[in-house]
């Protein structure tokens, strides 16, 4: 599909009444999770929109186009209220949770997947086996708490075992910078993949940022500050791939281009009627915007939308079982961590490397950091951790499950499998300007 060639709707029908702002939520206890994960996406894509909308607001000088902007952006607005608010208010927030980090995982998987870049690659493998570790202390919490296997919720999709621990996540900022991508030069996969896991993973930062001091007990609470300061990680990772010589209206093209993207990839896939046709009629007001956009772009820049793209949708989004994906990276990267734009094996860090020096202000006392803590009281409550695997874990020092590790991927070994090797990618190392 190629949206440049939809015929687009009148501005003024993007703008709907209550009643269709309101529509009705998903039932927690039947609903598919990969429309929940639709639905999470899609609302932190639609929160993208709009503080980019707001940010473009703020540094333009010209009211005229401002007040263009401001009808996308209201309408942004209400497509994202319309997804929102298909949460159910009787599904706690660790409910929710389990379904952001389950979102993080099979997402983050088929991008990683699908993307022709290796370096792009590279980066999300490596914030991957994080966030499946975040899965999995999360789980535990749910579990521990309220006596909901999380497998249950995720409906045995992904499952839930460690991986690089969370306490190994802790490294110093310089370490979460990126090298970024040339968008002109770079595959349409690469462009859209980027914009998406960096919207995805803003989400999370900001549901975390702004609920997790609400969690029912201390330890809860604990875990949701330290986990929502990794997110925040991720999303520098993320957001240092992006292409910073982008102009404002190329930046807001390339949007709403990813939005059609993605509205159709899900119209095409959800098994939902009254989601799917939700999906519908936001692609259709995305597709007005695309080509309002396109016109602000002609006029205000002397460009044409082919030099930013050539239209066609790459292979659609489809959410599925990744659980093989996610076993290979995790059986042959989780000793990996960030030497600033690289990865490398933790033992090839020398000792005075900000990582350590960065764990020791944040992690004095290594047993008493909240991830740890709570499967460490999960396991004295209940004699083990709470688990749901299909095999047994691939990283031989994470199958104990009477004793949670904290060494992997945080403290040099005497020695690392010979599968750990630093990643082997090929890039054009672009760096960001002094």
């Amino acid at each position: 599909m190629n949206p440049f060639q939809e015929k687009p709707k009148a501005m003024d029908e993007c703008f709907i009444d209550w009643k269709k702002l309101y529509q009705k939520p998903y039932d927690k206890n039947s609903v598919d999770p990969y429309t929940k994960a639709r639905i999470i996406l899609m609302n932190g894509i639609e929160v993208e929109a709009v503080m980019f909308g707001h940010q473009f607001h703020r540094n333009c000088n010209d009211n005229e186009l401002r007040r263009e902007a401001a009808c996308l952006r209201r309408s942004e607005q209400m497509q994202q209220k319309t997804i929102n608010w298909l949460s159910p208010g009787d599904e706690t927030q660790i409910e929710t949770t389990i379904g952001y980090e389950h979102l993080a995982v099979d997402l983050t998987a088929w991008l990683a997947a699908h993307e022709p870049n290796p370096y792009v690659k590279a980066c999300m493998d490596f914030a991957l086996l994080e966030d499946f570790d975040h899965l999995y202390r999360y789980a535990n919490l749910l579990k521990m708490d309220h006596n909901i296997p999380a497998h249950k919720l995720v409906q045995e999709y992904v499952e839930i075992t460690p991986g690089r621990p969370t306490i190994a996540h802790h490294r110093h900022p310089h370490d979460t910078v990126r090298y970024y991508c040339d968008f002109k030069k770079a595959d349409i996969q690469t462009k859209l993949s980027t914009m998406i896991i960096t919207a995805g993973e803003q989400q999370t930062m900001n549901f975390y940022m702004n609920i997790g001091n609400t969690y029912e007990n201390d330890l809860g609470r604990q875990l949701y500050q330290e986990i929502g300061m990794v997110e925040e990680q991720h999303v520098t990772q993320y957001g240092a791939l992006l292409d910073p010589n982008c102009s404002w209206l190329e930046n807001m093209l390339m949007h709403e281009f990813l939005e059609c993207y993605l509205y159709y990839s899900f119209y095409t896939d959800e098994p939902d009627r009254s989601i799917r046709k939700i999906w519908e009629l936001h692609l259709e007001q995305e597709i007005s915007h695309l080509h309002r956009v396109k016109e602000l772009f002609e006029k205000y820049e002397k460009r044409q939308w082919e030099e930013v793209t050539d239209g066609e949708f790459p292979e659609l989004l489809h959410f599925h079982d990744m659980k093989d994906y996610v076993r290979e990276i995790l059986g042959t990267q989780v000793y990996l961590t960030a030497d600033q734009e690289e990865f490398v094996p933790i033992n090839e860090l020398p000792k005075e490397h900000d990582f350590y020096e960065f764990q020791q202000h944040v992690n004095k006392r290594p047993k008493e950091v909240p991830s740890h803590v709570v499967i460490e009281e999960m396991i004295d409550a209940k004699g083990e951790d709470y688990r749901y695997e299909v095999m047994e874990n691939p990283v031989e020092e994470l199958r104990d499950r009477k004793e949670d590790n904290i060494k992997v991927g945080r403290v040099a070994q005497k020695s690392i499998p010979m599968r750990e090797k630093s990643v082997d990618y090929e890039y054009e190392k672009t760096r960001l300007p002094h």
